[in-house]
């Protein structure tokens, strides 16, 4: 349920409404704006009786919410979150984020090359996996801690923030330790006790959208993490499963404007995944872009021909600064400053 205040509500009203609520056993969660006040109502299993509530003096309504996702929902925080991640902001209003680098830390100088192409291109954020959630299990799996300290160096030796997968419970604080933004995988968007953990700790998640989810399923795996109250959350579109086998995955792009409707987080673009596709990623990336995406996620590779990881869809430096190039003329005629 969400209480809607008067604009000419004090504070006295709100303590008073916010009394009632904990009195019935449930959690009042303020909610400021900049017309008006309102107070989230949590914790209930079903429909809270509001007839005392509606009575306050200060009330100007109460509606009930059904949606399993209420914190994330723009019902209960109308206004548009930014996410801070050491200095790179996601959010409206803000420049697009391009978060790139290799899908797999597969060495020092592999991640300091990367680092560097990235920095050159214009990228605000350097990607890379040390823990790799592979189909196969002969597959290459990641450098694990090894990897994540050659992934620090190379984002602090070119003010890159890094952002790397954890995929379980035991890897959070070495992981926190290492990375600027943790990811969550498709793999793990509803590992249900990993979201609460990262839930716990205020460190910037990047929440991958599952491969099977609904948009629905995917805001209620973001409410997890918000409901533990750490509010630092950014989707991450990258692509779902449907019969068409030509590319890796159906990059779903209708789900920028619904989710930047339905929620205040912001929403970025995965195509390396979407698509499996090299020769798809400029275009993809720059379709993401244009229906409203806060950023765009792509693998860049030193060497792709060698990637022990998906290679086929990694763009090589020189390909990621042409793309660039064609991004900055993209987001100038979209209306956003050099």
């Amino acid at each position: 349920m969400l209480i809607v205040m008067h604009h000419h509500a004090t504070k006295e009203h709100v303590d008073q409404v916010i009394a009632a609520v904990e009195s019935m056993g449930l959690t009042a969660e303020p909610i400021p704006g900049s017309l008006r006040t309102a107070i989230g109502v949590l914790g209930n299993q079903g429909y809270v009786d509001d007839s005392t509530i509606r009575t306050l003096p200060g009330v100007r309504e109460t509606i009930h919410v059904s949606k399993p996702y209420k914190i994330a929902s723009r019902d209960f925080h109308p206004e548009p979150s930014v996410i801070d991640v050491s200095g790179v902001k996601f959010g409206d209003g803000q420049k697009p984020v391009i978060i790139a680098g290799p899908c797999s830390i597969e060495s020092e100088e592999q991640m300091l090359v990367a680092a560097k192409e990235v920095k050159a291109g214009g990228g605000q954020m350097l990607r890379g996996g040390a823990f790799k959630p592979r189909t196969g299990p002969h597959s290459f799996q990641g450098l694990g801690v090894e990897g994540l300290k050659y992934l620090q160096q190379a984002g602090e030796s070119q003010g890159l923030p890094v952002v790397t997968e954890v995929m379980r419970i035991e890897q959070l604080d070495t992981v926190c330790q290492h990375a600027d933004m943790l990811q969550i995988g498709a793999r793990n968007m509803q590992n249900f006790d990993l979201l609460k953990e990262v839930g716990k700790i205020k460190h910037p998640v990047l929440l991958k959208r599952g491969m099977s989810a609904t948009i629905e399923e995917f805001l209620a795996a973001a409410e997890y993490i918000l409901a533990e109250g750490n509010p630092n959350v950014v989707l991450c579109e990258r692509g779902i499963r449907t019969f068409e086998k030509t590319t890796r995955n159906t990059l779903d792009l209708s789900v920028v404007p619904l989710i930047r409707e339905m929620s205040h987080l912001p929403i970025i673009v995965d195509p390396s995944h979407a698509t499996g596709k090299r020769m798809l990623v400029p275009i993809m990336s720059k379709a993401a872009l244009v229906v409203g995406a806060h950023g765009v996620m792509m693998e860049v590779h030193p060497n792709p021909a060698l990637a022990l990881c998906d290679g086929a869809q990694s763009l090589s430096g020189e390909h990621f600064f042409e793309l660039m190039k064609e991004i900055n003329h993209l987001l100038e005629f979209l209306g956003y400053q050099k």
